[in-house]
């Protein structure tokens, strides 16, 4: 076996150590379970470290696993259970709002477009299927960053904020009072920050931590989606995504083992 592959095996077996029942371990603990020496391990917890696939406690030293598996188990319920269960609840808002309805996810700085169905009356839109935009300057982005933890949200703006038009938000003061106003409604309002002329509004679908899985976005033109027709499609929207939350958290077994689930995960994207 070659060192590359022996590495990246080790460092699953590290990965593994963690359980529902161990959540925190010690260098020392996990050299043992693993059978490496100290210097080993050390190297390839601080490998992990950096990737933020595990992180260590400043006031304990022990380790605990990272946000970015946190962020692919909820790439893996995208995927399977929530791209399938959000397609009627986006086809009943498209023909009830005749607008452009989408489906994103968080990928990094940016949101994907992993499902849309176009309005009846067709409006050409940055949007497209497979596509990423910039979080910080979409509905469907902000909706997402807004119910973020602290840590991860900063750690995302601080990557940069481009201004796309005049009206883009392009600081972290700015994002953060405006992420103010989207906890409080419950949904992110873009009114031509990323493209001139095109107003959105997007809600999380959130699972039971709550942490945010992906969010629906209904955009149009600035006439048609002003702020008075924006705050008259709201509740529908926060409707359709509590109830697709909910229906998400039927679709995860109640007994799922999430540990073993990001572990899958992991094996798959390392």
């Amino acid at each position: 076996m070659s060192d590359p592959v022996r590495a990246v095996e080790r460092s699953l077996d590290i990965l593994l150590c963690f359980t529902v029942q161990t959540p925190e371990l010690s260098m020392t603990e996990i050299a043992t379970q693993v059978d490496l020496h100290k210097s080993t391990a050390h190297r390839l917890l601080a490998t992990l470290e950096s990737k933020r696939f595990v992180q260590r406690d400043p006031n304990t030293g022990l380790y605990s696993l990272g946000l970015r598996l946190v962020r692919l188990i909820h790439v893996t319920l995208n995927h399977d259970d929530l791209l399938q269960l959000s397609i009627p609840h986006l086809r009943r808002l498209n023909e009830s709002f005749e607008e452009n309805v989408h489906l994103t996810v968080l990928d990094e700085t940016s949101v994907v477009y992993v499902h849309l169905i176009e309005g009846h009356r067709r409006v050409k839109l940055a949007a497209a299927l497979g596509q990423s935009l910039p979080a910080h300057a979409t509905a469907s982005g902000k909706a997402i960053l807004a119910f973020l933890p602290d840590a991860e949200l900063l750690e995302i703006l601080a990557k940069g904020m481009h201004k796309y038009t005049q009206r883009t938000i392009q600081s972290v003061d700015e994002f953060i009072k405006d992420r103010g106003r989207i906890l409080d409604r419950g949904y992110a309002v873009s009114e031509q920050e990323y493209e001139n002329d095109i107003n959105a509004l997007a809600a999380p679908v959130l699972n039971t931590d709550p942490y945010p899985l992906a969010s629906i976005s209904i955009a149009g033109p600035a006439y048609r989606l002003p702020m008075e027709r924006i705050q008259e499609i709201a509740p529908s929207l926060l409707s359709t995504v509590h109830e697709l939350s909910q229906e998400i958290s039927k679709a995860v077994p109640p007994n799922i083992d999430l540990t073993e689930k990001t572990i899958a995960t992991a094996r798959n994207s390392i």
